[in-house]
């Protein structure tokens, strides 16, 4: 879709919005930068950090990858300084923008591969690209330097799904809204993927922690809004608007498979309503329990890797974005430059209209842990998931957890129980229990075969008969951890019992190494595992050490044999939001 200037006739459009208590300005931001980034101290201290004078024909280039939201702003700045002649340190800036999803660029630096190695500065919407970025091991080095711009989450809608909702007198909260779409075909919501999309992560984050604070079962309803987004979802922002009814007729309006709302940022809302003719704009609903923030960070990528020249030279470009000519292109975008003051014409533009909040206190950014487990949350919702869960129950789960009160096993149990509420009534889930020679010579003991979680039988369905079992379990006095032929024994059924468009895996938690002497040995069990593992059909192990007795080397070992991952936690409180990350962090491989 094509991007384009903000309207002259946009400028009365709306009522002004009220003061907010939080501001940002970009031209702080900018400044301090300057003074802190790394390898620039020096030239600060020398006086050499003042960017005029004349070029002389001489330029210097500088290459930035940008989300392509903002990607056109950027370049316009970058042809302003061009005709402007900006320079740094006596060279015109010479400065190219590529646009490309977040997400890309993130999973590349993440990885440490090649083919970011041609920018020097990375615009992503959100600063949660920043953090996903330097999860690997082998990671390119990002150095945040501040933030250029913002713009809040909410949802449009199309005129005729507005008005019958009461836009825009009436207010709603994410819950209320998203409620609505859940209601037979009363309101088609579309978002794009959470996995790919800053929108949509912090919406359904949002969302989520909305349902939570709604009452008991939150965690259940709020896996149902995700399961009922799901089936609306695009890959990236980019393609969400173009799943609207193409014009304002019956037949495009009526069709199922059109959108009448979407969950969007302000400047894509905006940014569509540009195009359109003013029949078929876009209203938006701001959320009044708050919109979250796409925050577009300007990052200096592997800073160790540049020459100082282009360190500076993209300083002097990120400065130029805060200065008034930088500040006028990023608002004709679209963009909020001064959240203390949101622009009229901006929130004309993009459909908000008093009384809209639209200008109250943004929500609190969401933690990492509470992004970790929406995107585990949403890879078992839209995959759906066939997980068996296989637990330590040898003499030490009786231990004592330091600062709690309760023993390894009653902290596991909670924690288990929290991580079951999250799967939905289509998610295959089994449990098993182990520590040695507790059926027969076997270390290990099945005790809920993997099954739906909303299949009946008897009285209760399975999710049931894994709330008992999970709240049964008992650490055996005196017995032994057998690991080694536990794990074996339950990837061969796992693997075995593959089912096709679900996520599978197998979660083993210990509290300690292998302790059965007559056991295969660890080099025996890892080659088997490896020989079991098929990448067409993937089931990775989810290996989880807890307290100081577990060996994390083994663990990780035993998962990366499988394509898994190997997690060490002091206290099993902490076994539930694991469980999330690495479900969504395999979820991201398969």
């Amino acid at each position: 879709m094509g991007r384009h200037s903000l309207p002259d006739e946009y400028g009365t459009a709306a009522v002004g919005p009220r003061t907010r208590a939080r501001g940002r300005t970009v031209a702080v931001a900018t400044s301090v930068v300057l003074v802190v980034a790394a390898g620039t101290a020096l030239a600060a201290r020398s006086g050499l950090l003042s960017f005029g004078g004349a070029c002389d024909g001489q330029t210097i280039r500088l290459d930035v990858v940008a989300s392509p939201d903002v990607a056109p702003a950027l370049r316009d700045a970058a042809d302003h300084a061009r005709r402007g002649h900006l320079t740094s340190d006596g060279q015109c800036l010479d400065t190219r923008v590529q646009a490309a999803d977040s997400y890309k660029i993130a999973d590349t630096l993440r990885r440490g591969g090649k083919g970011t190695s041609q920018y020097e500065a990375w615009v992503p919407d959100s600063s949660l690209w920043l953090k996903r970025a330097g999860l690997g091991g082998n990671a390119t080095p990002v150095t945040a330097m501040g933030n250029i711009a913002s713009s809040p989450i909410g949802i449009s809608m199309v005129p005729s799904a507005a008005k019958s909702m009461g836009w825009p007198a009436k207010a709603y909260t994410w819950g209320q809204l998203t409620g609505a779409a859940m209601e037979g075909d009363k309101l088609r919501l579309g978002t794009a993927d959470p996995a790919r999309s800053a929108t949509g992560l912090l919406a359904l984050t949002q969302l989520g922690a909305s349902a939570k604070k709604a009452g008991p079962g939150g965690d259940t309803q709020a896996a149902a809004m995700a399961k009922a987004l799901s089936q609306r979802t695009t890959d990236s922002d980019a393609q969400l608007t173009d799943t609207l009814a193409r014009d304002s007729s019956g037949t495009e309006q009526g069709n199922p498979r059109r959108n009448q709302a979407l969950i969007v940022s302000e400047q894509s809302s905006f940014r569509y309503n540009e195009s359109a003719p003013d029949r078929d704009g876009l209203d938006l609903f701001y959320p009044k329990d708050g919109s979250p923030q796409l925050d577009y960070p300007f990052a200096l990528l592997d800073e160790g890797a540049e020459t100082t020249d282009q360190r500076r030279a993209a300083l002097r470009f990120m400065t130029l974005l805060g200065e008034d000519a930088g500040v006028r292109i990023l608002q004709k975008h679209g963009f909020r430059t001064d959240d203390e003051e949101p622009s009229d014409a901006l929130i004309a533009g993009a459909g908000g209209r008093s009384p809209q909040p639209y200008a109250t206190s943004d929500s609190e950014p969401p933690t990492d842990k509470e992004l970790q487990e929406t995107l585990g949350m949403w890879t078992i919702t839209v995959q759906s998931a066939r997980i068996t869960v296989v637990v330590d129950a040898s003499g030490s789960m009786a231990n004592i957890v330091p600062g709690r009160g309760q023993s390894r096993m009653e902290v596991t149990k909670a924690s288990m129980l929290q991580a079951l509420a999250t799967f939905t009534p289509e998610d295959q889930i089994g449990l098993w229990e182990f520590a040695t020679h507790l059926d027969g010579s076997r270390d290990y003991k099945k005790l809920v075969p993997t099954g739906r979680l909303g299949d009946r039988k008897g009285n209760g369905t399975q999710r049931d008969r894994l709330s008992e079992a999970f709240s049964g379990l008992q650490p055996v006095p005196g017995g032994a951890t057998g690991l080694y032929d536990t794990t074996l024994a339950a990837y061969e059924q796992s693997t075995s019992s593959y089912t096709d468009g679900k996520f599978n895996a197998l979660v083993v938690v210990t509290d300690g190494a292998n302790e059965d002497p007559g056991s295969i040995s660890r080099s025996h069990l890892i080659s088997r595992l490896q020989d079991l593992s098929d990448p067409r059909h993937p089931v990775p192990i989810i290996a989880i050490a807890v307290g100081p007795e577990a060996d994390k080397d083994e663990v990780e070992q035993i998962a990366a044999a499988t394509g898994g991952s190997g997690h060490q936690v002091n206290d099993p409180a902490q076994i539930h939001a694991v469980i999330l990350k690495a479900i969504m962090e395999a979820g991201a491989k398969s």
